[in-house]
């Protein structure tokens, strides 16, 4: 009785493999099983290019919310909202903002990127933005984003109160 049963087994086992393997009726589309999604593919950091006022920030509204004067001021090439790269008077970037208008995966990624998930805190400031914030010996980043826009602001400051503030401004200046 014992063989008979193992035989039972073994012959419904075979057979529902071979169903498993058989290719799907004629007319239907095979089941294709879910990739996981590549994630998208990010920008390049911007780099600083002509002096120039930044478009969207004050530099005393700068030089209020980081506690540093601003020596300079130069904004890349990106449209329509560029970087904002804010100087000490070291000569050293103090301040960068990072704006993002686009595909919401890339504007995801890019905060990602400045503030990952698995190691920084979480930040929902302004209302309906969602990302992350740290702060280390270097000083503070503070990455937010909302549908296809990104808001990325590295300060050289490590109270990342004063990046919050700084993306906020700038945020609300844009109008996204």
């Amino acid at each position: 009785m014992l063989t008979g049963l193992i035989t039972v087994g073994l012959l419904t086992g075979c057979t529902q493999q071979q169903q498993d393997n058989a290719a799907p009726p004629e007319g239907t589309a095979p089941s294709v099983q879910p990739s996981s999604s590549a994630a998208p593919e990010l920008p390049p950091a911007p780099e600083p290019g002509a002096e120039a006022d930044c478009p969207y920030l004050d530099r005393s509204f700068i030089a209020n919310a980081n506690g540093q004067r601003v020596s300079q001021v130069r904004i890349s090439a990106e449209e329509p909202s560029p970087s904002c790269f804010f100087y000490a008077l070291s000569g050293k970037p103090q301040l960068t903002v990072r704006v993002y208008t686009g595909e919401s995966a890339v504007a995801e990624g890019l905060v990602d990127q400045a503030a990952p998930v698995e190691s920084s805190n979480p930040a929902q400031q302004p209302a309906g933005w969602e990302g992350g914030y740290l702060s280390n010996e270097d000083g503070a980043v503070y990455a937010v984003a909302k549908e296809g826009n990104a808001v990325i602001v590295t300060t050289n400051q490590q109270q990342s109160v004063k990046a919050r503030t700084v993306a906020e401004e700038a945020i609300s200046a844009l109008g996204i």
